[in-house]
């Protein structure tokens, strides 16, 4: 009696990093990186924008502090004008966050919980300086 086996599927290859189009393993941080050279980019953006939104931030609180604690309203403020571009700028945060965590495939809660940071005064210096090391940590893995 002849016993005739079929071999049993393969697993997939390993992914191949850098290459367009193939899938990643992910990296010791549990990012996704596909395109190392497209993340690099949006990093930058998202630490300039942190630390902008970070200083914007203190800035705010030294405007509220001025009205609401040495009663500064309207044109004697000298920060008067502060609040509305404080919003556009944290609105360009907003964008910068999304660009980096979908690019290296966040969830939707990191996300939003980073986005907050810029809410919290010195948080977002701290969560940019967390945010940086984990993807710059993930960078170099996907590279080897």
């Amino acid at each position: 009696m002849v016993h005739v086996t079929t071999p049993e599927p393969s697993s997939p290859a390993a992914p191949t990093p850098g290459i367009e189009g193939a899938p990643s393993a992910p990296t010791p941080g549990g990012l996704q990186i596909d395109d190392v050279d497209a993340v690099r980019p949006r990093l930058t953006f998202f630490k300039v924008m942190a630390f902008i939104v970070g200083v914007g931030l203190l800035v705010l609180v030294v405007e509220i502090v001025l009205s609401y604690g040495f009663d500064l309203k309207g044109d004697d403020n000298p920060l008067h004008w502060w609040p509305q571009p404080h919003g556009f700028i944290y609105m360009v945060y907003l964008v910068a966050t999304a660009l980096l965590g979908f690019k290296v495939g966040w969830s939707l809660t990191k996300m939003v919980l980073v986005m907050l940071a810029g809410c919290v005064p010195f948080l977002s210096f701290w969560v940019e300086r967390r945010v940086a090391r984990e993807v710059e940590a993930g960078l170099a893995a996907a590279r080897q």
